[in-house]
């Protein structure tokens, strides 16, 4: 074939499917048990020369100019390898997933008789349905309306706005081009219509409906335009200005993703190559000082000349692991407390595996709470320990001192509490995963798995909370833009899960969230009833207004629960920025009032906010319950033989 000036056509080939490596790929794939799948070169072949041929015609017809001929053939190719890259790996993924019982699931989050419920009331209300359906008509009439008088050059304001904090529309071009801001305004509306619908549903049990609501939610973000390569302008700008590079890129990553997740899309949150925990996470100085099966104890090196007498021994979570509170030295709470004259101990909990499937709150109880407070008191050669428990490790710990007060064990001397929850009758949308089918289900998944909860489940759901800021947004940052997962140290975090112990994570679920037994004194542990009414050591309750985990109304009534001095303090964001939050950031606001009343509406009626972090608040109130203060404690010199260096080995044991 010969151009129009009659000269011999060369065409440049790009490289075959298969054979790009984009920056950071590698660390990701890696991992996993093979490469991603690729389409075989047979088929990627033919597919580049008919999109060559593609562009060739064209040429040949004048549509495009021999400048543009090589970039059109380019993104023709880039295009159909990207395309071919994505079907396979999907292929992949579904045969692995038919390989498995029950997981494609029609109905994953069991909604369906919620939303059936939800339905047939609408449907039995038609006069209601009626005026809803008129009302949305209403509001497709304005946005029209609004959309041709801009058309004619006329400002005018939108019918609807993106709510705020929300981060999808926030290209220029959802704004500035008419049909993509007439797309996002129409998608706002309909998705606000269907959101209110469900929430207005009257004579329906508050946990099914607020069932559907979530549903509903989650259907509706899917369905965002922003999630979808041919109606979000940003991720077609990308495309087109790098010939589609980006396009390819993305979907690479998702194969990627895919192959990690073992046929399921695992996507990436962070680039984790960036980060070791040890050398550049969880690096605040220390010694492992006693190692059983449930925990390692870790003791802080000093940064003071002096510490307080009594020690300070933190619980953390066991869905997570304790390196949340030492991230970066300058937003690390231990290195802070350490630096406040506090001896810090930390509880970091083993990952644990098959051999431990039968482990429940009372082996907690016993070989965690109860072991890592009597090693601390015999390392500093004391009889009384100040804890606090985070989360989950919280609720544990509440129990604890149930059981103490119960059988006369005085050995917590204050404890505090970081976003946990005890009573959890309003325990936010977590509640929505502790209906009993749900639970078969997990027990299934747990037996199949030999006992215990992948630690990607755990994600999955925590995920599943904030879809659009822990899915949809990485979705369209890593596929649909092509770029490379950040380097970010909290997200890293966020997905090195740890794995639970089944009759542990189901006594859990079942006892606390489903039944609530806790806080109605129904639990036992140890064969003793817990009564948290029967504590009277002083405590401090933290919880942060924006937290979708540890809402601050349940963590308000379970302060509530306890029979001695309690402190509430309010601290501002969410369950992990609120909890960690460095006073040298200057971030956020807390809120104290020293009352209690009966709800937490008065409590906030009656508090002062304050700037920044609420830590010096809490240091002040911990140093009145450390006793006076001694020479600093340094851990290689204890009672108890080092073992190794902190952060131990515990902590680096991967899911």
């Amino acid at each position: 074939m010969a151009d129009s000036g009659g000269t011999s056509k060369t065409r440049t080939r790009t490289a075959k499917p298969g054979t790009r490596k984009s920056p950071g790929k590698a660390s990701r794939v890696k991992a996993a048990a093979k490469p991603a799948p690729q389409p075989t070169p047979d088929v990627a072949s033919a597919t580049e020369d008919r999109a060559s041929a593609a562009a060739d015609a064209a040429y040949e017809l004048h549509m495009i100019d021999p400048g543009q001929r090589e970039a059109l053939e380019k993104l023709s190719i880039n295009l159909a390898r990207a395309s071919l890259t994505a079907q396979s790996a999907i292929a992949e993924a579904a045969l692995r997933q038919a390989d498995r019982p029950g997981a494609l699931s029609p109905d994953p989050f069991h909604v369906a008789p919620a939303m059936t419920e939800v339905m047939g009331k609408l449907a039995a209300n038609p006069d209601k349905l009626f005026k809803a359906q008129a009302d949305l008509f209403n509001r497709y009439m304005d946005l029209w309306s609004t959309a041709a008088r801009r058309a004619t050059g006329e400002a005018i304001e939108p019918a609807v706005t993106p709510a705020r904090g929300d981060k999808r529309f926030n290209a220029p071009e959802w704004s500035e081009n008419p049909v993509f801001d007439t797309m996002k305004q129409s998608y706002l509306l309909t998705s606000d219509w269907l959101n209110s619908l469900m929430a207005s549903v009257e004579d329906v049990d508050p946990r099914t409906k607020r069932r559907a609501e979530f549903f509903m939610k989650l259907l509706t973000d899917a369905f965002s335009p922003s999630n979808f390569l041919a109606s979000n302008p940003a991720a077609l700008k990308a495309m087109i200005d790098s010939q589609g590079e980006t396009l390819v890129k993305g979907m690479e990553q998702f194969a990627a993703d895919i192959e990690r997740g073992g046929g399921q899309l695992a996507i990436t949150q962070s680039d984790a190559s960036r980060f070791k925990v040890g050398e550049n996470v969880a690096t605040a100085p220390g010694k492992v000082i006693w190692r059983d099966r449930l925990f390692e104890l870790l003791q802080f090196s000093p940064s003071t000349d002096q510490q307080h007498e009594i020690p300070l021994l933190i619980f953390p979570p066991w869905i997570n692991k304790f390196y949340i509170l030492d991230l970066r030295p300058e937003n690390s709470m231990i290195r802070w407390l350490t630096g406040q004259g506090f001896t810090v101990f930390v509880c970091s909990w083993v990952n644990p595996d098959q051999s431990l499937k039968d482990a429940d709150f009372d082996d907690y109880l016993k070989d965690g709470i109860y072991l890592a407070s009597s090693k601390v008191m015999e390392q500093c050669g004391t009889d009384r320990v100040n804890t606090v428990g985070y989360c989950i490790g919280g609720t544990l710990m509440g129990a604890a001192l149930a059981h103490m007060a119960a059988t006369g064990d005085n050995r917590i001397n204050s404890t505090t509490f970081f976003a946990a929850q005890h009573d959890f009758s309003e325990a936010g949308d977590l509640l929505l995963f502790t209906d009993e089918a749900w639970l078969q289900e997990l027990e299934q998944r747990m037996d199949s798995a030999g006992g215990v909860l992948p630690g990607a489940a755990m994600a999955d759901t925590f995920n599943a909370l904030r879809a659009n800021d822990l899915v949809w947004s990485f979705f369209v940052n890593n596929y649909l833009m092509g770029k490379e997962p950040p380097a970010f140290d909290l997200l890293f975090w966020n997905g090195d899960q740890t794995r639970m112990p089944k009759a542990l994570h189901m006594q859990y679920l079942r006892r606390l969230y489903g039944q609530n037994a806790l806080a109605r004194g129904e639990m036992e542990m140890g064969g003793v009833k817990l009564d948290l009414s029967k504590v009277k050591i002083p405590l401090y309750f933290q919880a942060s207004k924006e937290d979708h985990i540890a809402p601050s109304r349940s963590v308000y009534k379970s302060a509530r629960l306890y029979g001695g001095p309690v402190t509430y303090t309010m601290a501002g964001s969410g369950h992990i920025a609120g909890v960690v939050n460095a006073p040298e950031a200057k971030k956020y606001n807390h809120w104290i009032n020293d009352g209690l009343p009966e709800t937490l509406d008065e409590w906030m009626a009656g508090a002062v906010e304050h700037p920044g972090s609420w830590w010096p608040h809490w240091a002040k109130w911990l140093a009145d319950k450390s006793g006076p203060m001694i020479a600093a404690r340094d851990p290689a010199n204890g009672k108890l033989k080092p073992l190794g260096e902190a952060p131990g080995e515990y902590v680096k044991v991967k899911s």
